[in-house]
Protein backbone atom coordinates (compact mmCIF):
# COMPACT_ATOMS: atom_id res chain seq x y z
CA UNK A 1 0.00 0.00 0.00
CA UNK A 2 0.97 3.51 -0.92
CA UNK A 3 1.16 5.91 1.91
CA UNK A 4 1.26 9.85 1.67
CA UNK A 5 3.58 10.41 4.11
CA UNK A 6 3.54 14.03 3.27
CA UNK A 7 -0.58 14.85 3.49
CA UNK A 8 -0.45 13.19 6.92
CA UNK A 9 2.17 15.30 8.06
CA UNK A 10 0.13 18.43 7.45
CA UNK A 11 -0.84 18.61 10.82
CA UNK A 12 2.64 18.36 12.52
CA UNK A 13 3.71 21.02 10.11
CA UNK A 14 1.48 23.65 11.15
CA UNK A 15 1.66 22.86 14.82
CA UNK A 16 5.39 23.27 14.68
CA UNK A 17 4.72 26.52 12.70
CA UNK A 18 2.44 27.45 15.25
CA UNK A 19 5.08 26.80 18.04
CA UNK A 20 7.58 28.94 15.63
CA UNK A 21 5.36 31.36 15.48
CA UNK A 22 4.41 31.99 19.10
CA UNK A 23 8.51 31.82 20.00
CA UNK A 24 8.52 34.61 16.89
CA UNK A 25 6.23 36.87 18.67
CA UNK A 26 7.57 36.51 22.43
CA UNK A 27 11.04 37.29 21.24
CA UNK A 28 9.59 39.58 19.05
CA UNK A 29 11.76 38.67 16.23
CA UNK A 30 9.65 39.91 12.92
CA UNK A 31 10.45 36.25 11.52
CA UNK A 32 6.71 35.82 10.26
CA UNK A 33 4.10 38.32 8.27
CA UNK A 34 0.69 37.45 7.82
CA UNK A 35 0.88 38.47 3.93
CA UNK A 36 3.96 36.27 3.26
CA UNK A 37 3.30 33.13 5.30
CA UNK A 38 -0.76 32.59 3.25
CA UNK A 39 1.47 32.93 0.46
CA UNK A 40 3.56 30.07 1.57
CA UNK A 41 1.17 28.32 2.27
CA UNK A 42 -0.95 28.84 -0.44
CA UNK A 43 2.12 27.61 -2.53
CA UNK A 44 2.02 23.97 -0.71
CA UNK A 45 -1.76 23.88 -0.70
CA UNK A 46 -1.41 24.11 -4.34
CA UNK A 47 1.34 21.96 -4.93
CA UNK A 48 -0.45 19.17 -2.82
CA UNK A 49 -3.47 19.72 -5.43
CA UNK A 50 -1.99 19.64 -8.66
CA UNK A 51 0.12 16.99 -7.31
CA UNK A 52 -3.41 14.79 -7.24
CA UNK A 53 -2.91 14.87 -11.38
CA UNK A 54 0.13 13.71 -11.74
CA UNK A 55 1.61 11.50 -8.71
CA UNK A 56 0.05 8.31 -9.90
CA UNK A 57 1.38 8.32 -13.07
CA UNK A 58 5.00 9.59 -12.06
CA UNK A 59 5.06 6.12 -9.65
CA UNK A 60 3.88 3.89 -12.35
CA UNK A 61 6.94 5.47 -14.19
CA UNK A 62 9.59 3.94 -11.90
CA UNK A 63 7.19 1.54 -11.24
CA UNK A 64 7.29 0.17 -15.14
CA UNK A 65 11.24 0.41 -15.26
CA UNK A 66 11.78 -1.59 -12.00
CA UNK A 67 9.24 -4.51 -13.25
CA UNK A 68 10.93 -4.58 -16.76
CA UNK A 69 14.18 -3.23 -16.87
CA UNK A 70 15.83 -4.13 -12.99
CA UNK A 71 18.92 -5.42 -12.94
CA UNK A 72 19.13 -7.32 -9.43
CA UNK A 73 16.28 -8.42 -7.40
CA UNK A 74 17.66 -6.60 -4.07
CA UNK A 75 16.60 -8.39 -0.63
CA UNK A 76 14.55 -6.28 1.71
CA UNK A 77 17.31 -6.11 4.35
CA UNK A 78 18.45 -2.66 6.72
CA UNK A 79 21.30 -2.70 4.32
CA UNK A 80 19.17 -2.42 0.72
CA UNK A 81 17.47 0.79 3.19
CA UNK A 82 20.31 2.36 4.31
CA UNK A 83 21.79 2.03 0.69
CA UNK A 84 18.46 2.98 -0.81
CA UNK A 85 18.33 6.37 1.53
CA UNK A 86 21.83 7.50 0.44
CA UNK A 87 20.96 7.23 -3.23
CA UNK A 88 17.62 9.27 -2.85
CA UNK A 89 19.56 11.84 -0.83
CA UNK A 90 22.27 11.46 -3.88
CA UNK A 91 20.29 11.62 -6.67
CA UNK A 92 18.29 14.95 -4.54
CA UNK A 93 21.59 16.62 -4.51
CA UNK A 94 21.88 16.45 -8.70
CA UNK A 95 18.63 16.88 -9.35
CA UNK A 96 18.73 20.02 -6.65
CA UNK A 97 21.68 21.24 -8.27
CA UNK A 98 20.61 21.24 -11.69
CA UNK A 99 17.25 22.84 -10.77
CA UNK A 100 19.42 25.81 -10.15
CA UNK A 101 22.03 25.41 -13.10
CA UNK A 102 18.58 24.84 -15.92
CA UNK A 103 16.87 27.98 -17.20
CA UNK A 104 13.96 25.30 -17.42
CA UNK A 105 14.14 23.21 -14.49
CA UNK A 106 14.47 26.63 -12.15
CA UNK A 107 11.53 27.76 -13.60
CA UNK A 108 9.31 25.08 -11.60
CA UNK A 109 11.80 25.60 -8.61
CA UNK A 110 12.48 29.27 -8.52
CA UNK A 111 8.80 29.13 -6.79
CA UNK A 112 10.20 27.46 -3.27
CA UNK A 113 12.85 30.40 -3.40
CA UNK A 114 10.70 33.42 -4.03
CA UNK A 115 9.73 33.95 0.13
CA UNK A 116 11.86 37.15 1.20
CA UNK A 117 11.62 35.45 4.55
CA UNK A 118 12.76 32.50 6.00
CA UNK A 119 10.76 30.51 8.55
CA UNK A 120 8.99 27.12 8.34
CA UNK A 121 6.19 28.36 6.29
CA UNK A 122 9.25 28.61 2.98
CA UNK A 123 9.43 24.96 3.19
CA UNK A 124 5.98 24.19 2.54
CA UNK A 125 6.59 26.69 -0.37
CA UNK A 126 6.51 24.36 -3.25
CA UNK A 127 6.59 24.37 -7.28
CA UNK A 128 2.96 23.45 -8.50
CA UNK A 129 4.71 21.67 -11.57
CA UNK A 130 8.56 20.35 -10.21
CA UNK A 131 7.37 16.96 -9.52
CA UNK A 132 6.44 16.27 -12.83
CA UNK A 133 10.09 16.09 -14.08
CA UNK A 134 12.16 15.55 -10.70
CA UNK A 135 11.32 11.50 -10.75
CA UNK A 136 13.40 11.58 -13.57
CA UNK A 137 16.27 12.01 -11.86
CA UNK A 138 15.64 9.15 -9.87
CA UNK A 139 14.73 6.38 -12.80
CA UNK A 140 18.79 4.92 -11.89
CA UNK A 141 17.54 3.40 -8.73
CA UNK A 142 14.42 1.89 -10.60
CA UNK A 143 16.80 0.12 -12.86
CA UNK A 144 19.45 -1.37 -10.26
CA UNK A 145 16.15 -2.81 -8.62
CA UNK A 146 15.27 -0.80 -5.59
CA UNK A 147 11.23 -1.86 -4.68
CA UNK A 148 9.12 1.21 -5.65
CA UNK A 149 7.52 1.60 -2.07
CA UNK A 150 10.92 1.60 -0.51
CA UNK A 151 11.44 4.37 -3.19
CA UNK A 152 8.65 6.52 -2.02
CA UNK A 153 8.75 6.13 1.30
CA UNK A 154 12.30 6.85 1.56
CA UNK A 155 12.05 9.52 -0.84
CA UNK A 156 8.88 11.50 1.31
CA UNK A 157 11.45 10.93 4.04
CA UNK A 158 14.07 12.70 2.45
CA UNK A 159 11.24 15.59 1.55
CA UNK A 160 10.15 15.81 5.35
CA UNK A 161 13.56 16.06 7.01
CA UNK A 162 14.13 19.29 4.97
CA UNK A 163 10.78 20.89 6.96
CA UNK A 164 12.80 21.75 10.00
CA UNK A 165 15.69 23.27 8.29
CA UNK A 166 13.37 26.09 7.08
CA UNK A 167 14.13 28.17 10.27
CA UNK A 168 16.01 30.97 12.09
CA UNK A 169 16.04 30.07 15.48
CA UNK A 170 18.41 26.87 15.08
CA UNK A 171 21.55 28.82 14.84
CA UNK A 172 24.15 25.78 15.10
CA UNK A 173 24.15 21.81 15.39
CA UNK A 174 27.75 21.58 16.41
CA UNK A 175 29.62 18.45 14.99
CA UNK A 176 26.41 18.05 12.83
CA UNK A 177 26.83 20.66 10.79
CA UNK A 178 29.93 18.52 9.15
CA UNK A 179 27.15 15.26 8.03
CA UNK A 180 23.73 16.95 7.93
CA UNK A 181 21.63 19.43 6.19
CA UNK A 182 21.27 22.02 8.82
CA UNK A 183 19.14 25.22 9.34
CA UNK A 184 22.33 27.09 8.75
CA UNK A 185 23.33 25.57 5.62
CA UNK A 186 19.94 25.94 4.53
CA UNK A 187 19.90 29.73 5.25
CA UNK A 188 22.84 29.84 3.11
CA UNK A 189 21.12 27.90 -0.23
CA UNK A 190 18.13 30.73 0.15
CA UNK A 191 20.47 33.56 0.33
CA UNK A 192 20.41 36.52 -2.35
CA UNK A 193 23.87 37.07 -1.32
CA UNK A 194 26.26 36.48 -4.59
CA UNK A 195 28.40 34.22 -2.49
CA UNK A 196 25.37 32.29 -1.60
CA UNK A 197 24.16 32.02 -4.42
CA UNK A 198 23.62 28.11 -5.85
CA UNK A 199 25.32 26.75 -2.85
CA UNK A 200 24.42 24.30 -0.31
CA UNK A 201 22.37 21.75 -2.51
CA UNK A 202 21.36 18.82 -0.07
CA UNK A 203 18.73 17.38 0.63
CA UNK A 204 19.66 15.43 4.25
CA UNK A 205 23.17 14.95 4.13
CA UNK A 206 25.65 17.83 3.41
CA UNK A 207 28.35 15.43 2.24
CA UNK A 208 27.69 15.95 -1.16
CA UNK A 209 27.93 19.83 -1.68
CA UNK A 210 31.61 18.87 0.04
CA UNK A 211 32.42 16.60 -2.09
CA UNK A 212 31.11 17.99 -5.19
CA UNK A 213 32.63 21.55 -4.51
CA UNK A 214 29.16 23.94 -3.58
CA UNK A 215 29.54 24.07 0.18
CA UNK A 216 29.24 27.24 1.44
CA UNK A 217 29.25 28.03 5.46
CA UNK A 218 26.94 30.70 6.85
CA UNK A 219 28.89 33.95 7.50
CA UNK A 220 27.31 37.25 7.00
CA UNK A 221 23.71 38.13 7.44
CA UNK A 222 21.73 36.12 4.74
CA UNK A 223 19.23 37.66 2.61
CA UNK A 224 16.30 35.98 1.30
CA UNK A 225 14.34 35.62 -1.70
CA UNK A 226 15.45 35.51 -5.47
CA UNK A 227 17.75 38.12 -7.36
CA UNK A 228 14.33 39.84 -9.39
CA UNK A 229 11.92 39.89 -6.39
CA UNK A 230 8.22 38.39 -7.32
CA UNK A 231 6.82 41.50 -5.70
CA UNK A 232 3.23 39.34 -5.76
CA UNK A 233 1.31 37.09 -3.60
CA UNK A 234 -0.37 35.81 -6.80
CA UNK A 235 0.05 31.90 -6.29
CA UNK A 236 -0.74 31.55 -10.35
CA UNK A 237 1.70 33.83 -11.03
CA UNK A 238 4.31 32.67 -8.39
CA UNK A 239 4.23 29.45 -11.01
CA UNK A 240 4.76 31.20 -14.25
CA UNK A 241 6.18 34.51 -13.88
CA UNK A 242 9.80 33.14 -15.12
CA UNK A 243 8.23 30.74 -17.89
CA UNK A 244 6.76 34.40 -19.29
CA UNK A 245 10.54 36.09 -18.45
CA UNK A 246 12.01 32.72 -20.71
CA UNK A 247 9.33 33.19 -23.25
CA UNK A 248 10.40 36.84 -23.66
CA UNK A 249 14.01 36.45 -23.70
CA UNK A 250 13.52 33.64 -26.42
CA UNK A 251 11.17 36.11 -28.25
CA UNK A 252 13.50 38.78 -28.82
CA UNK A 253 16.47 36.54 -29.05
CA UNK A 254 18.33 36.32 -32.50
CA UNK A 255 18.50 32.49 -33.91
CA UNK A 256 17.07 29.17 -33.08
CA UNK A 257 20.22 28.19 -30.93
CA UNK A 258 19.78 31.55 -28.97
CA UNK A 259 16.12 31.01 -28.13
CA UNK A 260 16.80 26.99 -27.42
CA UNK A 261 19.62 28.45 -24.54
CA UNK A 262 17.59 30.62 -23.20
CA UNK A 263 16.00 27.47 -21.58
CA UNK A 264 18.76 25.26 -20.91
CA UNK A 265 21.39 28.05 -20.02
CA UNK A 266 21.84 29.01 -16.27
CA UNK A 267 19.70 32.06 -14.73
CA UNK A 268 21.62 35.03 -15.85
CA UNK A 269 22.03 33.98 -19.01
CA UNK A 270 21.24 36.33 -22.00
CA UNK A 271 22.22 36.44 -25.89
CA UNK A 272 24.69 38.58 -26.32
CA UNK A 273 22.24 40.64 -28.66
CA UNK A 274 20.26 40.85 -24.68
CA UNK A 275 23.58 42.03 -23.01
CA UNK A 276 25.16 38.61 -22.16
CA UNK A 277 25.45 37.16 -18.65
CA UNK A 278 23.90 39.15 -16.23
CA UNK A 279 25.01 38.29 -12.30
CA UNK A 280 23.76 38.70 -9.23
CA UNK A 281 23.88 41.90 -8.12
CA UNK A 282 25.72 43.19 -4.57
CA UNK A 283 23.13 43.22 -2.04
CA UNK A 284 22.23 47.08 -1.33
CA UNK A 285 21.63 46.75 2.37
CA UNK A 286 21.30 50.37 3.23
CA UNK A 287 18.23 50.39 0.49
CA UNK A 288 17.10 46.93 1.00
CA UNK A 289 13.27 46.95 1.54
CA UNK A 290 10.77 43.64 0.71
CA UNK A 291 7.54 43.84 -0.59
CA UNK A 292 4.75 44.28 1.47
CA UNK A 293 1.50 45.69 1.16
CA UNK A 294 -0.95 46.86 4.30
CA UNK A 295 -4.78 46.61 4.72
CA UNK A 296 -7.46 47.39 6.97
CA UNK A 297 -8.51 44.26 9.71
CA UNK A 298 -11.25 43.54 7.82
CA UNK A 299 -9.39 42.18 5.05
CA UNK A 300 -6.70 40.33 7.15
CA UNK A 301 -9.90 38.35 8.82
CA UNK A 302 -11.99 37.86 5.08
CA UNK A 303 -8.20 36.62 3.98
CA UNK A 304 -8.04 33.79 6.45
CA UNK A 305 -11.39 32.70 6.80
CA UNK A 306 -10.99 32.42 2.75
CA UNK A 307 -7.32 30.68 3.84
CA UNK A 308 -8.62 28.32 6.02
CA UNK A 309 -11.75 27.43 4.02
CA UNK A 310 -9.07 26.80 1.09
CA UNK A 311 -7.02 24.44 3.25
CA UNK A 312 -10.13 22.65 4.87
CA UNK A 313 -11.19 22.07 1.25
CA UNK A 314 -7.72 21.17 0.11
CA UNK A 315 -6.93 18.73 2.75
CA UNK A 316 -10.06 16.62 2.42
CA UNK A 317 -9.68 16.51 -1.48
CA UNK A 318 -6.10 15.02 -0.31
CA UNK A 319 -7.46 12.54 1.82
CA UNK A 320 -10.78 11.63 -0.12
CA UNK A 321 -9.78 11.55 -3.50
CA UNK A 322 -9.28 8.06 -3.89
CA UNK A 323 -13.34 7.67 -3.01
CA UNK A 324 -14.14 10.52 -5.54
CA UNK A 325 -14.63 10.11 -9.30
CA UNK A 326 -12.58 12.59 -11.47
CA UNK A 327 -15.22 14.99 -12.49
CA UNK A 328 -15.49 16.17 -8.20
CA UNK A 329 -12.11 16.02 -8.18
CA UNK A 330 -11.53 18.65 -10.76
CA UNK A 331 -14.45 20.97 -9.50
CA UNK A 332 -12.93 20.50 -5.93
CA UNK A 333 -9.20 21.39 -7.16
CA UNK A 334 -10.43 24.27 -9.19
CA UNK A 335 -12.78 25.70 -6.04
CA UNK A 336 -9.12 25.26 -3.78
CA UNK A 337 -6.89 27.17 -5.95
CA UNK A 338 -9.26 29.62 -7.02
CA UNK A 339 -10.19 30.52 -3.28
CA UNK A 340 -6.09 31.02 -2.74
CA UNK A 341 -6.11 33.16 -6.16
CA UNK A 342 -8.53 35.10 -4.24
CA UNK A 343 -6.57 35.75 -1.08
CA UNK A 344 -3.64 36.56 -3.38
CA UNK A 345 -5.71 38.88 -5.17
CA UNK A 346 -6.76 40.49 -1.75
CA UNK A 347 -3.59 40.75 -0.57
CA UNK A 348 -2.53 42.69 -3.74
CA UNK A 349 -5.86 44.94 -4.00
CA UNK A 350 -6.14 43.74 -7.75
CA UNK A 351 -9.01 45.85 -9.22
CA UNK A 352 -10.20 42.58 -10.75
CA UNK A 353 -11.20 40.75 -7.85
CA UNK A 354 -14.36 42.75 -7.22
CA UNK A 355 -16.21 40.58 -9.96
CA UNK A 356 -14.08 37.63 -9.88
CA UNK A 357 -14.49 37.28 -6.57
CA UNK A 358 -18.46 37.23 -6.60
CA UNK A 359 -18.15 34.89 -9.56
CA UNK A 360 -16.23 32.46 -7.71
CA UNK A 361 -18.79 32.73 -4.62
CA UNK A 362 -21.70 32.15 -6.71
CA UNK A 363 -19.95 29.11 -8.70
CA UNK A 364 -19.34 27.32 -5.63
CA UNK A 365 -22.69 27.60 -4.41
CA UNK A 366 -23.62 26.10 -7.66
CA UNK A 367 -21.42 22.91 -7.43
CA UNK A 368 -22.25 22.10 -3.93
CA UNK A 369 -26.11 21.86 -5.13
CA UNK A 370 -24.31 19.60 -8.32
CA UNK A 371 -22.77 17.57 -5.80
CA UNK A 372 -25.26 17.10 -2.82
CA UNK A 373 -26.10 13.51 -3.19
CA UNK A 374 -22.32 12.87 -3.40
CA UNK A 375 -22.83 10.61 0.21
CA UNK A 376 -19.15 11.44 0.77
CA UNK A 377 -19.87 14.82 0.80
CA UNK A 378 -23.13 15.05 2.72
CA UNK A 379 -22.25 16.18 6.45
CA UNK A 380 -20.02 18.69 4.90
CA UNK A 381 -22.37 20.06 2.10
CA UNK A 382 -24.79 21.85 4.72
CA UNK A 383 -21.32 23.53 6.64
CA UNK A 384 -19.98 24.42 3.27
CA UNK A 385 -22.97 26.08 1.52
CA UNK A 386 -23.24 28.26 5.30
CA UNK A 387 -20.11 29.63 5.20
CA UNK A 388 -20.15 30.35 1.47
CA UNK A 389 -23.45 32.31 1.95
CA UNK A 390 -22.09 33.94 4.43
CA UNK A 391 -18.85 34.67 2.55
CA UNK A 392 -21.01 36.35 -0.08
CA UNK A 393 -23.04 38.90 1.94
CA UNK A 394 -19.63 39.64 3.81
CA UNK A 395 -17.58 40.72 0.72
CA UNK A 396 -20.95 42.72 0.04
CA UNK A 397 -20.38 44.53 2.49
CA UNK A 398 -16.42 44.61 2.37
CA UNK A 399 -15.80 45.51 -1.19
CA UNK A 400 -16.21 49.37 -0.67
CA UNK A 401 -13.02 49.38 1.32
CA UNK A 402 -10.96 46.82 -0.93
CA UNK A 403 -9.92 49.68 -3.48
CA UNK A 404 -8.61 52.16 -1.47
CA UNK A 405 -5.22 50.31 0.29
CA UNK A 406 -1.39 51.41 -0.68
CA UNK A 407 1.29 49.80 -0.94
CA UNK A 408 3.94 50.54 1.46
CA UNK A 409 7.62 48.89 1.49
CA UNK A 410 9.13 47.20 4.48
CA UNK A 411 12.73 47.64 5.26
Amino acid sequence: MKVDYIALSIPVFFILIGIELGYDFYKKLKYYRFNDSISNLSQGIGSQITGLFMKTALFFGYKYIFENWRLFDLPDTIWTWIILFIGVDFFYYWFHRMSHQINALWAAHIVHHQSEEYNLTVALRQSWFQSWFSWVFYLPLALIGFDPLMFVTLSAFNTLYQFWIHTRTIKSLGFLEHILNTPSHHRVHHGTNPKYIDKNHAGSLIIWDKMFGTFQKEEEEVYYGITTPLASWNPVWANVHYWAELWNTAKKSDGLSDKIKVFIKPPGWFPTKLGGFKPAPEIDTLNYKKFDSSYSRNIILYVLVQFIIALVAGSALLFLYSKLEMIPIICAATFTILTLLTCGALLENKSWLKHFEFARLILSLFALYLFRDIAIFNTLVISVLIIQISSLIWFYYLQNSLFHVQKTPSV
